[in-house]
């Protein structure tokens, strides 16, 4: 891809880099850290490789290529490059609006890091050892090292109520997290006000957001060689400082050693949880990779792209396992406990567990600063993208009206992710933010990625596809095309629909630890949910009713490519497109005159 524009009026990255390494990091989010290292040791350790790296060949990378290729070819954002298939364009409203639930929980996420991170400025770190702050009637324990050390009842009016606490003994770290950083409530029925300090860091992170993206991919494409990059030396600085650690190596043989177990490979449930957080990583449906795509100059060799930045992906993966496992052993060494007694999932991890290890290695507070900046910048990453495809879709549909104000409409929808937000940042902030990505950004997306894969290669034509990506990077062999029509046509779809239907069939109402979600909490998950999906049948019903002649010529025609689907610049349309307009403008005078 040749430095600089050669779309002057939407805009190119400045380079190959700047793409390479803003994909990089919107691929590479936080369930690369706090995930992906739980599910390997579940399934089988080592073992549980294999199926991941099977699923990211069969269905990962195919996928990947597919998005990348489409918003390359129509230079346009997740929308408008449904002009493909018009009767689906309410899938690229879908992607927008599940993308747009995922950034106002994200936003949160990178604030509880920002918190952590400056409260990581302190010696000795405030969540090291016990403390006496809980509400009246409550009764906490708090243990370290698994030594009783108090039990107290005190008043203290700026706490959550007594409901909250669900068991008799904490360690300093819980303690922290559920009563000072998010002062956290008893459940979703009682909001409490909202919680300052994350309110400010929340402010501070979506202030970072709109900076970074003020003049689209032309600033953010250089804040990306900074927090693309810095992530994996922090990693590095952080795997050298664990492997030195007395225990370190039963962290380590705990992730992938000793816990290596073949026979896991008959399991259904690993060859599912494989497939799942290949998706996820890969923020595949999210609408993201497309629009990070679409600003690609118009021949650039987009497999070979797909290819790298996969593999960097799953490698990053495995690489911050290590890692974190590492100081994870040397914690269970101190503790004088299994490994598997102090791993944890998700937040579990990334805000007690891993703190707690962080506050017994000598100078505690720069590995506490290193780790939480590491995944500020992972979050931030995430969300430039996140914003990024709002953000296009809106210049893309009122080019008139935004192209001169790309920095109001940045910073507009910064702010509206912001307000929208507030909610996630009160004492009952943590049971919206656990909401929001079991409902909205879980399963759904599976929904969203088949009917994708379905309107491209079926409806809009596999062969046809391939013929526009050809336009691109030149002619392929046959052999090289049949291995990606097997994953398109057969392969991936059918591995969409296994993990669909078993994500369906063992479905559970989400719980944030022993806190169960009320009624009304959950009818306003599935509203997210219909919230999401409500796009595609409205749009497609509304495209019907506006077309003109009878049920079957309306379908047909809303099957065919519109008269706007094409390569953006006229320079790339070439014959074949030039025939089909010719063709599309008969069909439409043929039908007129029938009428």
């Amino acid at each position: 891809m040749a430095d600089g524009d050669e779309n002057t009026g939407r805009g190119n990255w400045t380079n190959k880099r700047e793409y390479i390494l803003s994909m990089i990091g919107y691929a590479i989010g936080l369930g690369n850290i706090w995930r992906f290292p739980f599910i390997a040791y579940k399934n089988g350790g080592g073992a549980f490789l294999i199926p991941y790296f099977v699923t990211l060949f069969l269905c990962g990378i195919p996928f990947f290529f597919l998005e990348n290729a489409i918003g390359q070819f129509c230079s346009q954002g997740p929308i408008n490059m449904w002009r493909a298939v018009p009767i689906l364009q309410g899938v690229g409203f879908s992607m927008v609006t599940m993308n747009t639930f995922v950034s106002i929980y994200y936003n949160v996420i990178v604030a509880y890091s920002l918190y952590y991170m400056f409260a990581s400025f302190q010696f000795p770190l405030p969540w090291s050892s016990c403390f006496s702050n809980c509400s009246t009637m409550s009764i906490v324990s708090c243990s370290v090292s698994g030594v009783l050390v108090a039990n107290w009842t005190q008043e203290n009016t700026t706490c959550p109520s007594s409901d909250m606490v669900s068991v008799s003994v904490q360690s300093p770290s819980e303690q922290y997290w559920d009563l000072v950083a998010l002062q956290r409530s008893s459940g979703l029925d009682e909001t409490g006000p909202i919680v300052w300090h994350l309110a400010l860091c929340l402010l501070l992170s979506s202030i970072l957001v709109s900076a970074a993206l003020i003049r689209g991919i032309k600033s953010s494409g250089k804040v990306v060689y900074f927090t693309a990059t810095l992530p994996y030396v922090v990693i590095l600085i952080l795997l050298i400082r664990g492997v030195t650690l007395e225990g370190a190596q039963d962290g380590i043989e705990f992730y992938i050693g000793s816990q290596s177990n073949l026979t896991k490979l008959t399991e259904a449930q690993v060859w599912k949880d494989a497939a799942t957080q290949t998706f996820f990583s890969l923020s595949i449906a999210w609408g993201g990779i497309g629009t990070l795509a679409s600003y690609n100059n118009f021949h650039n060799n987009m497999f070979l792209d797909s290819v790298v930045i996969t593999l960097i992906n799953h490698g990053s993966s495995v690489f911050a396992g290590f890692a974190i496992f590492s100081i994870l052993g040397h914690m269970a060494h101190i503790y004088g406990k299994p490994v598997g007694k102090v791993v944890k999932e998700g937040f579990g991890l990334a805000f007690i567990a891993y703190p707690e290890a962080l506050a017994k290695l000598p100078v505690s507070p720069l590995w506490s600063v290193l780790f939480f900046l590491m995944l500020f910048i992972v979050g931030l990453d995430t969300q430039f993208t996140q914003i990024e495809v709002i953000t296009t879709c809106l210049f893309d549909a009122f080019p008139e009206i935004f192209k001169s104000k790309r920095a109001v409409l940045t910073i507009g929808t910064c702010v509206i992710v912001f307000l929208l937000g507030l909610p996630c940042v009160t004492r009952a902030g943590i049971y919206w933010v656990t909401l929001i990505d079991q409902f909205a950004a879980s399963w759904i997306m599976l929904i969203v990625a088949f009917i994708e894969v379905i309107g491209l290669c079926y409806i809009y034509g596999g062969n046809r596809f391939i013929e526009d990506i050809e336009m691109m990077i030149g002619n392929k062999s046959f052999c090289f095309w049949l291995w990606w029509r097997a994953c398109w046509f057969f392969i991936s779809p059918c591995i969409i629909l296994v993990i669909l239907f078993w994500s369906l069939i063992n479905f559970a109402p989400p719980t944030y630890g022993q806190v169960h979600y009320p009624a009304w909490g959950l009818a306003l998950g599935w509203c997210m949910v219909a919230a999401i999906l409500i796009w595609i049948p409205v749009v497609a019903g509304y495209k019907l009713i506006k077309a003109e002649g009878s049920l079957w010529k309306r379908l047909k025609f809303l099957c065919s490519p519109s008269e706007d689907w094409h390569p953006y610049l006229d320079i790339h349309r070439g014959e074949r497109y030039s025939k089909e307009r010719c063709r599309q403008q008969k069909a439409v005078s043929t039908n007129d005159k029938q009428m």
